[in-house]
């Protein structure tokens, strides 16, 4: 495989990833306050994703897969709210362990890290026009 056409599966792949960032972290900002249906169940649990590189043999090089998406083991926040339905006997509430900051942050680096292969698409598109103009006018 040339190099170009390589260079986009490897962008392609990274575009995916993020993607698939970009829900996760969405899912847990729609629930970061979502508690349980009954008195001392738990909340929305955070999940986390994470990446990992896998060889493709048909480009010689790595790309990037989700490795899982799993629930993230912190505790609860423990809420005082004694008429909440989810309250316990002593009236807490376990509130979500989503921190809508650290949320807000990886967000914003998902977005980054798309709009950079997002790019690196472009880039190559455009240098295989550039290619492909090349020999026709030497034809």
């Amino acid at each position: 495989m040339d190099p170009l056409s390589a260079s986009l599966k490897v962008a392609a792949s990274g575009l995916e990833a993020q993607s698939q960032r970009m829900q996760v972290v969405s899912e847990n900002l729609a629930n970061a306050r979502s508690t349980s249906d009954v008195p001392g169940g738990d909340p929305y649990r955070r999940k986390t994703i994470s990446f990992v590189a896998e060889l493709d043999r048909e480009i010689g090089g790595s790309v990037v897969e989700i490795g899982s998406v799993a629930n993230d083991p912190s505790n609860f926040t423990l809420e005082f709210d004694p008429g909440h339905e989810a309250a316990d006997e002593a009236g807490y509430v376990k509130m979500p362990n989503v921190n809508v900051l650290i949320e807000m942050a990886d967000m914003r680096e998902a977005n980054r890290g798309y709009e950079a292969n997002l790019q690196v698409i472009k880039q190559a598109r455009e240098l295989i026009s550039m290619t492909i103009d090349l020999m026709r006018s030497q034809t």
